[in-house]
């Protein structure tokens, strides 16, 4: 199963968790993106130039993320949505699911993104959503998962 977008950013995303600094004095203190996120977002807006049409309907998010080190953890995922939105989708509310790997590249740290449209029935929770049609893997059902153990589920998707 294709997806719609498929791109790379160049450079290592910071960690959704620690993209704010508190900046002023007590009393009057206030919440700014760090020096990294800002820097980042400025290289990510780069590299990401807007589509024409924004997606407007709910997408399929897949983020592979390759570190220099092996210090930090997966917890880009967030910053990315934030980042994606007003370029690909209107808002990170209508990122219905995501999925995300980590990586070790020491030389070229990067961000790997694809997106796919889903067709969601409403529903607010997750079974409202056909998962071999996100993925493009067919998932077995919550008893087969429990007696096939997780690393068939986490083969097949990193089959994508």
């Amino acid at each position: 199963m294709a997806w719609d977008y498929d791109f790379w950013i160049d450079g290592q995303c910071p960690s959704a968790k620690n993209q704010r600094q508190l900046v002023g004095r007590p009393g009057s203190r206030r919440l700014i993106k760090s020096a990294k996120a800002l820097a980042y977002s400025k290289s990510f807006a780069e590299q990401c130039a807007p589509i024409d049409e924004l997606i407007t309907g709910d997408v399929a998010l897949w983020v592979d993320s390759y570190y220099s080190s092996r210090r930090p953890d997966l917890a880009c995922v967030d910053f990315i949505q934030d980042l994606l939105q007003g370029k690909i989708y209107l808002n990170d509310r209508q990122v219905k699911a995501s999925g995300s790997t980590w990586n070790l590249d020491k030389e070229n740290p990067r961000v790997r993104i694809r997106i796919r449209s889903i067709a969601s029935k409403g529903c607010t929770e997750m079974s409202s959503l056909d998962v071999s049609k996100i993925w493009g893997v067919e998932i077995k059902t919550k008893q087969d998962q429990l007696s096939d153990g997780p690393n068939r589920i986490l083969s097949q998707l990193s089959a994508i």
